[in-house]
C-alpha cells in the first residue's frame, strides 16, 4: 500500500490536509468521505516519500494512545454500545488524526465482513499481543474483558520502559557531560597554555607531553570525535544482524556492571508480564512461549525461551524446564513449581512481575548512589592529569629561576 497525500474541507468549509495510506486512490477517497470530509485533491506520494511518511506516523501513535483506546473500547463495550460505534465515537475524539485514520480504517474493514483482530493487524500499528488477545476474546465472547487486560498489561509495559529510561538517564547524562568537559578543556583552554610553554622550551614532564598530544589530537582529528560514535552505533546495529553476535552483544549487556541490574530485572519483568496476561486470556504455555520468543528482544532470553517450550513440548514441567536455564534465577523456579503445584500460575507470574518491576524501580533510584563513585573517579583522575600537566612546567620554571 501507498501513501496519499490529500486536501479536503470539513463541514464547516475548514481547509484540511493530510495523509491516508490505502490499496489505490478510490478506497483512499471513499475513507476520506466517510469521515466526513469532501476531496478537493489527491496525490500519490513516492515510494520514497511513502516509507518516511509511514514511518514517520507510526512513531506518532505512542503506547499510551493504544492503552486509552483499548480503555475507552473496553469500557463502551461493556455498557452495550456496538463496537462499530464504539470505534466511531472514539475515532471522532482522538487529536492523533493518523491514529484516527487507522481505527476508521478498522471499522471500514469489519462493516465489510472482517473481525476486529484481523482488521487490526493488518493496521501494522498494534502490538502483537494486543491482536492475539483481541483473537481469544471474539473467541470466547469476551471482547470488553481482554481490552480491559490489555489496557492493564500496556499500561505494566510502559511503567517498565519509563523505568529503564529513568534508570540510564542519569549514567548517560553523566558520561556524555563528562567528555564534553575533557574536550572543552582539550579543545579551547589547555592550547593557549600550551603555546606559552612550548614558547619557553622548557623541558616537559610526562603529564603535560601527555596532554599535549592529546590536545593537538582533538584539534587536528576533531571529526573523528564526530564521526566515532556514529560508526560505533552503525557497526553495533550491522553486529545484530547475525545470531551469534546479536546473542554475545545481549549477554554482555546483562552482565556489564550496573546496566545489567536494569536489563536483567527489566527482561525478568518482561517475561513474567508477557506470561501472566497470555495464560490469563487462556493461550496455552506453549503458545505463550512463542510469543514471548518473539517479542523479549534479547537473544539470549530468547534461546531459553525457545528451549524451555521444546522441553515442555517433550513433557517437562514448566519450572523444570525454566530451572535448566540458567538465565533465570531460583525464585522463578520456585514461583513457577507453587504455581503449577497449586493450580495457579497465573497469580504467580503476576507475583513475579510485579516483584521485578519494583525490583526496576528500586534500582532506578539507586543507580545513581551506584555510578556515583565511577563518575568521581573517573572525572578526578582526568583533572588531576590535567592539573599536574600544567602545575609541573611552572614549577619547573619556577626552580629555574630561583638557580640564577
Amino acid at each position: 500500500m501507498a501513501f496519499y497525500s490529500y486536501t479536503a474541507v470539513n463541514s464547516d468549509g475548514a481547509l484540511i490536509r493530510g495523509a491516508m495510506e490505502g490499496s489505490d486512490p478510490e478506497t483512499v477517497s471513499n475513507a476520506i468521505a466517510s469521515s466526513g470530509l469532501y476531496l478537493i485533491t489527491l496525490r500519490k506520494l513516492s515510494r520514497f516519500s511513502s516509507s518516511i511518511r509511514k514511518f514517520t506516523l507510526m512513531r506518532s501513535i505512542k503506547r499510551t494512545d493504544i492503552v486509552e483506546f483499548a480503555k475507552n473500547l473496553s469500557v463502551m463495550l461493556r455498557s452495550g454500545i456496538p463496537i462499530l460505534t464504539a470505534l466511531s465515537d472514539i475515532a471522532d475524539g482522538m487529536e492523533n488524526k493518523y491514529f484516527q485514520q487507522i481505527i476508521f480504517s478498522i471499522r471500514r474493514k469489519i462493516e465489510f465482513g472482517s473481525s476486529f483482530s484481523d482488521a487490526a493487524a493488518c493496521s501494522h500499528v498494534f502490538p502483537d499481543i494486543f491482536v492475539r488477545l483481541s483473537r481469544v476474546g471474539e473467541e470466547t465472547g469476551n471482547l470488553e474483558r481482554s481490552f480491559s487486560d490489555v489496557a492493564i498489561h500496556l499500561e505494566k509495559m510502559e511503567d517498565l520502559s519509563s523505568s529503564i529510561k529513568r534508570a540510564l538517564i542519569y549514567p548517560a547524562f553523566a558520561i556524555v557531560s563528562t567528555f564534553g568537559a575533557l574536550i572543552f578543556w582539550l579543545v579551547y583552554v589547555l592550547p593557549k597554555v600550551m603555546e606559552i610553554f612550548r614558547n619557553m622550551s622548557l623541558d616537559l614532564p610526562l603529564p603535560t607531553r601527555i596532554l599535549l598530544y592529546m590536545s593537538d589530537f582533538c584539534r587536528s582529528y576533531w571529526y573523528l570525535l564526530l564521526i566515532t560514535p556514529v560508526a560505533l552505533l552503525i557497526g553495533v546495529r550491522m553486529l545484530r544482524r547475525g545470531q551469534k553476535t546479536r546473542y554475545y552483544l545481549d549477554l554482555l549487556t546483562i552482565n556489564l556492571p550496573v546496566v545489567k541490574h536494569v536489563t536483567y530485572n527489566g527482561l525478568l519483568a518482561l517475561f513474567a508480564e508477557q506470561l501472566r496476561i497470555l495464560t490469563v486470556a487462556g493461550i496455552t504455555i506453549d503458545r505463550s512461549l512463542e510469543t514471548i520468543s518473539d517479542v523479549i528482544g534479547n537473544e539470549v532470553f530468547k534461546v531459553s525461551v525457545v528451549r524451555i517450550r521444546d522441553e515442555i513440548a517433550l513433557g517437562s514441567r514448566i519450572s523444570d524446564a525454566v530451572g535448566k536455564q540458567k538465565v533465570f534465577p531460583k525464585l522463578v523456579t520456585r514461583m513457577i513449581d507453587v504455581g503449577e503445584a497449586s493450580g495457579s500460575l497465573d497469580e504467580q507470574f503476576a507475583h513475579l512481575s510485579d516483584h521485578y518491576i519494583k525490583e526496576l524501580d528500586n534500582v532506578s533510584q539507586k543507580i545513581g548512589a551506584m555510578i556515583e563513585p565511577i563518575v568521581i573517579g573517573v572525572i578526578g583522575f582526568l583533572f588531576a592529569l590535567i592539573i599536574m600537566g600544567l602545575l609541573l612546567p611552572i614549577y619547573d620554571l619556577v626552580a629555574r629561576i630561583g638557580t640564577i
